[in-house]
């Protein structure tokens, strides 16, 4: 089964075409495949490009514990490098788009490639929502905005958001990875999020600049998400802490986003590929 590896800032995928597997991919295989001990490793899979009907191409995206995502800005723009790498789509000024379980999205490949071998990729990552409906959330309808909750005995005030996926977003006057490591399990499976969440840590630097670590649903700690990346520009903006255009800085690296007016977030970073691989059945 062939596959090709990429990451962005550290965040890593295997993209796999549907004419490379034997059958149905099983969550004990994917768990196999990301497992970096028994498999090649990463921090997910991204399994396309397969057919839609309301976008150029449709594209699945499974987390390390083989449960399925509905979007990654990461993982979107590793595909979008890669249908550019295998001659199906042109770069700049050309669009095209990728639909996933979380929607649809716009996606830009950046020429000349970097010194480092990597391409600038552009994702319009959608909408964000504050809405506790779209998130989802329990209880009542609200924006959840500035929000309390009690994890390991500890207050901590949240904000969470929606780009097809849900987010929670813990404001922070300093951020860490052990604090990420300890507390991230326990709020991704915080009883107000039926689907679980995404959790971001996010310490606001000034009015361009904001520093998140990140304990993603289904994969854990990693070093750089896209859509993290998104709805902590979104929170900062929408509680004044930054402007419409936020560098988004990780352990992975750096990410830019961009807000509209109607809060749709446009995401550009670096991807690189890795190596192309073959996996024994």
């Amino acid at each position: 089964m062939k596959f090709t590896k990429y990451q962005g800032l550290g965040n890593d995928y295997l993209v796999i075409e549907p004419q490379e597997l034997p059958g149905r991919l099983a969550r004990s295989q994917i768990r196999r495949i990301c497992d970096r001990h028994y498999g090649p490793g990463s921090d997910g899979i991204l399994l396309g490009p397969l057919p839609s009907e309301t976008a150029d191409f449709g594209l699945r995206i499974f987390n390390p514990d083989g449960s399925q995502a509905e979007k990654s800005g990461n993982g979107l723009r590793i595909f979008a490098r890669h249908l550019w790498e295998t001659g199906r789509v042109a770069s700049t000024p050309h669009a095209f788009r990728v639909e996933t379980p979380g929607g649809v999205v716009s996606c830009q490949v950046h020429l000349p490639t970097r010194k480092d071998g990597s391409l600038l990729v552009t994702v319009v990552m959608g909408q964000v929502s504050f809405s506790s409906q779209d998130i989802p959330m329990t209880g009542r309808s609200r924006q959840a905005l500035n929000e309390m909750m009690t994890i390991a005995g500890e207050a901590l005030t949240f904000c969470a958001a929606s780009l097809g996926n849900p987010h929670c977003v813990v404001l922070r006057e300093q951020v860490s990875q052990e604090e990420a490591l300890r507390l991230g399990p326990l709020i991704e499976r915080y009883a107000a999020f039926p689907r679980r969440t995404n959790v971001q840590f996010l310490h606001p630097v000034d009015e361009d600049n904001i520093r998140i670590e990140i304990w993603e649903r289904g994969a854990g700690y990693t070093l750089a998400s896209g859509s993290s990346s998104c709805a902590a520009a979104a929170v900062a903006h929408r509680l004044g802490y930054c402007g419409s255009r936020v560098k988004v800085h990780m352990p992975g690296g750096q990410l830019t986003v961009t807000l509209s007016t109607n809060w749709e977030a446009t995401l550009t970073g670096p991807v690189q590929k890795v190596y192309h691989g073959e996996m024994a059945l």
